[in-house]
């Protein structure tokens, strides 16, 4: 893609903001940046990188179908971070933003407020719409060693 593209994230241009992430010649450093870039990717339709870039343990579980057709019906319009919170603890992060978007009959404003973890130096993003069937015994999603309940359990 040409430099001359603006990132959907709004960073500045793709070629130097958000494609090299999915492109996968660089890992996000940050919660925030990893939330920009999945928004983007949404915009892109880069839907490998955007399972890819959930918690490990989760990712199986994702519906590659909707998450294609959400990506693909809608224009992305804007990003908007409210509230980056880098150290929630050791190893989890939060972002407050706005994804303001088109649905083909409205323009739409969805507000959250998303988890991310990091695990061997790799932000990743807690999905609070996954189904599972998980026991505060297990393992955690995100890959550590540590059981759910004493990881990632309380921002799901």
């Amino acid at each position: 893609m040409s430099s001359a593209i603006q990132c959907p994230c709004g960073q500045g241009d793709y070629a130097n903001c958000c494609e090299p992430l999915h492109l996968k010649q660089a890992v996000a450093q940050s919660a925030e940046q990893l939330m920009r870039s999945r928004y983007s990717a949404f915009a892109q339709q880069q839907i490998d990188y955007l399972i890819e870039t959930t918690a490990l343990g989760q990712q199986a579980s994702l519906d590659r179908a909707a998450i294609a057709d959400w990506s693909r019906q809608n224009q992305w319009l804007k990003l908007e971070v409210i509230q980056h919170q880098p150290k929630l603890d050791k190893t989890h992060a939060s972002v407050e933003f706005k994804a303001h978007y088109h649905d083909g009959t409205q323009q739409q404003i969805h507000h959250e407020l998303s988890y991310f973890v990091q695990y061997k130096e790799q932000w990743y993003f807690l999905d609070p719409t996954t189904d599972q069937h998980i026991t505060m015994k297990q393992p955690c999603i995100c890959g550590s060693a540590k059981k759910f309940k004493q990881c990632c359990a309380q921002f799901l």
